[in-house]
């Protein structure tokens, strides 16, 4: 007796694992070698990559949580060696983008929830509990801590940590740590870089952009014209003024000590 719900036209890969209980429905493609955990449920417009862990109790490519939601057809993408732990809930997209997307090589662990219309880069670690709300971007290499809740539409850069228990309501540019309430720049991710093979070089360079945009105590427009017009040209410095320049909600502010 077969214990699992596999609807017959789902698209599934070579040597991928069902274990029993788990629903596969119609509209559904799993990538060779994943692995379908026990009650799983992998609803229509689910897009899985190769070599994915999809752990028990997992929702993926559930209904958006949107008012405006009418019914219609959209996708929620998994890269390939991306794992998904315990009672995540991964909403797929909404007529507005058509997919949220998980890129590669990610960890999602215990009861994250990701919503309609995400986009998440390859190398992500959300650590448990961590829940973000609709339209939410997030770069590569990206660290989420435990409980961190993110307000929609929110943008954070490559290589950002994020310490456990934050509100995030503004956007993150990249390279940096963020932490305390209400949530501040606490320096470099120097540590996180040096693991990924960043030179001392350029992490001094990201230090000192960010010591003129958040430490020196420069207005926002000010600190970004000294940025531009006195720091030496690089690769980090451009990224970190096209975010900047590009930023919608406004960046988080540097940490002020109370009095």
């Amino acid at each position: 007796m077969d214990l699992r719900n596999i609807h017959p036209e789902a698209k599934i890969g070579k040597n991928v694992t069902i274990e029993p209980f788990a629903t596969i429905e119609k509209d559904v493609v799993i990538g060779d070698n994943t692995w379908i955990g026990p009650n799983a449920c992998i609803m229509n417009g689910a897009r899985i990559g190769k070599n994915c862990q999809i752990h028990p109790g997992a929702v993926v490519s559930g209904t958006p949580q949107d008012l405006k939601f009418e019914g219609e057809e959209s996708t929620l993408e998994i890269g390939d060696n991306t794992i998904v732990r315990e009672f995540c809930t991964l909403n797929r997209g909404t007529k507005a983008n058509g997919t949220t997307k998980i890129g590669s090589n990610c960890l999602l662990m215990a009861y994250v929830h990701i919503a309609h219309d995400c986009e998440i880069g390859d190398h992500c670690v959300l650590a448990n509990n961590a829940t973000l709300a609709g339209h939410i971007i997030v770069g590569n290499w990206v660290t989420i801590g435990g409980k961190v809740a993110i307000h929609q539409f929110v943008k954070i850069g490559d290589h950002v940590m994020i310490g456990g228990g934050s509100l995030v309501r503004k956007d993150i540019p990249p390279y940096v740590k963020a932490a305390r309430e209400p949530l501040s720049y606490v320096g470099v991710n120097s540590i996180g870089l040096k693991r990924r093979g960043f030179s001392a070089d350029q992490i001094h360079r990201m230090q000192d952009i960010y010591r003129l945009l958040f430490v020196h105590g420069k207005n926002y427009n000010s600190a970004l014209e000294v940025i531009r017009e006195e720091v030496e040209t690089s690769d980090e410095k451009e990224r970190i003024l096209h975010f900047l320049e590009q930023s919608e909600r406004g960046v988080l502010k540097g940490f002020t000590a109370r009095k």
